[in-house]
């Protein structure tokens, strides 16, 4: 009986052996991808797009993240021969001139029919976006189970903030408030303050202003740095202007200090840093003047 066992494990791990490999399964082979998906709100979505999509060809050049710096970014998808594509086109134009919107369409048609649907218009959308034709975008629409009009809002956190799969007018709507929203919430920068609300006399205190630029941003080494305050002649400052390497950088902050002192009373100084910055891609510029009045009381 122990024979016979033994023999059918021996004849079950041979036709085991006898089976051919599937192709996965050779080493060296890469897995197939599994095929594009849409995203939910809350996922992460890179400039490239869904994972999955396939090979692309462009209108124009690939989605460049250099020009995608700090806007939010609509992926947008529709093909020829449908009317609410057509009528989506007008809205998508309207909300790459609105300005802080990086547009990639993908159009599920030839070059000829992508070029009717193009929402970039050559020179009139330069750096604004680019547009997707052919079979890659016919084949990751199909994938996805859209036909158009169908849009992916990515915040500039990479964030989605909104999926929209319908072409009803109140679904358009709903989109074009949230790209509005989120285009409300870009900053250059954003100012924080430091300063007492009540010192002791003749005790020292610093009196701070700090900018911290937005990530697409760095500061730029043409505009001076200056910082100037204004405060009563009762305060005594270590500095009431600063400039050039008196103001403080690091990386994407810049901060102006001064500390003072004086005798017992109420007192309000104004601050003003004046600053430059530049698109970390080269792009565009900018400059800054941000002030702020400190109020606080000497007292024992």
């Amino acid at each position: 009986m122990v024979r016979l066992v033994f023999a059918a494990v021996l004849g079950v791990a041979a036709v085991a052996q006898a089976q051919p490999s599937s192709p996965a399964d050779k080493p060296g082979k890469p897995a197939v991808p599994p095929p594009a998906r849409l995203p939910a709100v809350h996922d992460t979505l890179g400039l490239d797009g869904v994972p999955g999509t396939p090979k692309l060809d462009w209108l124009y050049d690939v989605p460049s993240p250099g020009d995608a710096a700090g806007k939010v970014v609509l992926h947008w998808f529709c093909a020829p021969r449908i009317a609410a594509c057509t009528d989506d086109l007008a809205r998508v134009i309207a909300l790459r001139d609105a300005g802080r919107v990086y547009i990639v369409a993908y159009i599920n048609g030839s070059k000829a029919e992508a070029k009717k649907l193009d929402p970039i218009r050559e020179n009139e959308g330069v750096g604004r976006g680019t547009v997707a034709f052919g079979r890659g975008a016919t084949r990751l629409m199909k994938d996805l189970g859209i036909t158009g009009p169908a849009s992916i809002l990515v915040g500039i956190d990479g964030e989605v903030v909104r999926v929209t799969t319908s072409g009803a007018p109140a679904d358009l709507d709903a989109r074009d408030a949230a790209v509005k929203e989120a285009v409300s919430w870009i900053h250059e920068y954003v100012t924080i303050t430091d300063g007492p609300r009540e010192v002791q006399p003749g005790e020292k205190f610093e009196l701070a202003i700090t900018i911290k630029l937005a990530a697409w941003l760095k500061y730029s080494t043409r505009t001076p740095m200056e910082f100037d305050l204004t405060a009563p002649s009762d305060l005594k400052c270590d500095a009431t202007r600063l400039r050039g390497d008196q103001i403080k950088v690091d990386g994407q902050r810049i901060s102006a200090r001064v500390t003072c002192s004086g005798p017992r009373g109420h007192y309000e100084a104004r601050g003003e840093l004046r600053f430059g910055y530049d698109a970390s891609s080269g792009g565009g510029t900018g400059v800054g003047a941000q002030g702020y009045t400190w109020k606080f009381e000497i007292k024992p």
